[in-house]
């Protein structure tokens, strides 16, 4: 008996020690470093000021989907067991999907409604040569956006590229969590590589396209009130719509416009098929080319290239199905998710930023440009983060263990200022509004104050979500809520935390940007 007991207790030791030999292998392979000791930390004050010189440019990053496939019960997921099939168009004999990022796994693409873009900002005051990258993704990982920084050439003079995603809901997958399952990886990486080049050749293209240049700028912080829903308490949004557009100087001709909104694009919801950038591409087209009821034209656009970036957009800002979008033109309300739905928001939102462009509340000549940058470490606290990076689905690598590299940046440009946050901020931290329900898991008291905004200088005060990195939900540390109770008289835990780093996240960079902010 003692000798069982003694091989039983040997093969249980032995099998404790593959496993954690298993566990150390995954995550010295799938969660190395890709880029060590990389840190882009940088400060540049603000100098004479000097003419501007303002460049535009974007190249598509729309996948090709090769195949099509048949939802024979209508869930959006491929499942040949449910009966769906494939139709093998390009002939290789394999099913070639194009899984789409958001809602859920095995969704592939059924075809394209409108192009993905990487549209690129450039702003040079003779000294600092500023990018600002907006891509149409739901987001992109810190060490891909590293990747194309140490491909952008040494000519092109980039002082510092900010990378925004839109957080398009119907765009190819390009972090991992959105494959065929929870278990193997979306990414495709000949589509990753096409990507990175065309960023890279919207950066260059911009640079060759800079011209001498006027900034005006517009905002309308209350007309897109009702356009977006607040899906979890508190309610607390960022629904200001703010504008930079940049005029040639010696053409008087619109260079482009950078837009930013707190909003999900996600208006399509989960049924849809096709990629597209959701309603960010109608803003596009509203701003750029004229707003449209029917062949009637509504508004001139001002023309140029039109650069959408996403603001705070955590909490769940979003175009939930039960909100209902109406037509600011023919009054026709649109409630279940459509493209048509979006085409109206679309026309509603370009409307109001052109309304807002006709009278820019301040121009700007000759400005200058300071920048401060901070490379940070985030602690991956969550299990699902954690077995996802062990098993490759998802690829950022990490710095010691269980952590990340992640990135923040402020500036000015003249009156302006700007953040750029590395995932979905909840508005809350941004505009104010934190709260500690007594039901939280950490019910006070409250850490992430004053809120970002207070701390930002300037007059106007630009956030860019996603930026350089896609870390989940920045969720105020109060309002942290995954054991029972659950505030706000809810019977289950909010969705917000299974897709966060974990309840520090938002004290860690809050703490940050305030040290960056006393500087």
């Amino acid at each position: 008996m003692k000798k069982a007991l003694k091989v039983i207790g040997w093969v249980f030791f032995s099998l404790i020690v593959a496993l954690l030999i298993l566990i150390a292998g995954l995550y010295l392979v799938n969660m190395r470093d890709k880029h060590p000791d990389y840190n882009t930390d940088m400060r540049i004050e603000a100098g004479t000021p000097a003419p501007l010189m303002v460049g535009f440019a974007a190249k598509t990053v729309t996948p090709e989907v090769p195949d099509q496939w048949e939802d024979k019960n209508g869930d959006a997921k491929y499942n040949p067991e449910d009966g769906d099939t494939y139709t093998d168009l390009n002939g290789n004999g394999q099913f070639d999907a194009v899984w789409i990022a958001g809602f859920s796994n095995s969704k592939p693409a059924n075809g394209i409604h409108d192009d993905l873009w990487a549209r690129t900002m450039i702003v040079d005051d003779g000294t600092t040569r500023l990018a600002i990258v907006s891509l149409d993704a739901i987001g992109y990982m810190h060490s891909e956006v590293v990747d194309i920084r140490k491909m952008l050439p040494e000519d092109a003079g980039i002082t510092y590229m900010i990378l925004s995603s839109t957080h398009t809901h119907e765009g190819a997958d390009l972090m991992g969590i959105w494959g065929e399952s929870p278990f193997k990886s979306g990414v495709n990486e000949q589509y990753m590589q096409f990507v990175k080049e065309q960023v890279v050749e919207s950066v260059v293209t911009a640079v060759n396209n800079l011209r001498p240049a006027r900034l005006e700028i517009s905002q309308d912080l209350t007309g897109a009130d009702g356009l977006v829903k607040d899906t979890r308490d508190p309610q607390v949004f960022d629904n200001g719509l703010r504008m930079i557009r940049a005029v040639d100087k010696e053409t008087e001709n619109t260079l482009g416009t950078l837009v930013s909104w707190g909003n999900h694009p996600e208006t399509l919801w989960s049924r849809n098929l096709l990629i597209s950038s959701d309603f960010p591409h109608f803003v596009r087209e509203g701003v750029e080319n004229g707003v449209y009821s029917g062949d009637s034209l509504i508004h001139e656009g001002v023309g140029g290239m039109t650069v959408y970036v996403s603001a705070a957009i955590g909490g769940l800002m979003c175009t939930h199905p039960s909100l209902t979008i109406v037509d600011p033109f023919t009054g026709e309300e649109f409630a279940e998710p459509s493209f048509e739905k979006a085409a109206a928001q679309g026309r509603h939102l370009s409307n109001l930023i052109l309304n807002a462009m006709e009278s820019p509340i301040e121009t700007i000549d000759s400005t200058s440009i300071s920048l401060l940058v901070k490379t940070i470490e985030l602690p991956i606290d969550n299990d699902m983060f954690r077995l996802a990076g062990m098993l490759g689905v998802i690829d950022r690598g990490s710095i010691g263990w269980m952590k990340t590299r992640s990135e923040l940046a402020i500036g000015t440009i003249g009156p302006m200022s700007f953040v750029a946050i590395p995932g979905e901020i909840y508005p809350e931290l941004v505009n104010g509004g934190v709260e500690a329900p007594p039901e939280g898991d950490y019910p006070g008291p409250i850490v992430e104050t004053p809120p970002i905004r207070e701390m930002m200088p300037g007059k106007y005060k630009f956030v860019f979500g996603l930026a350089n990195d896609e870390i989940g939900y920045i969720i105020p540390k109060t309002q942290w809520d995954v054991e029972a109770p659950y505030g706000y008289g809810r019977d289950n835990s909010p969705y917000g935390e299974e897709n966060s780093m974990g309840p520090e996240t938002a004290s860690i960079i809050h703490k940050h940007l305030k040290e960056m902010f006393g500087e």
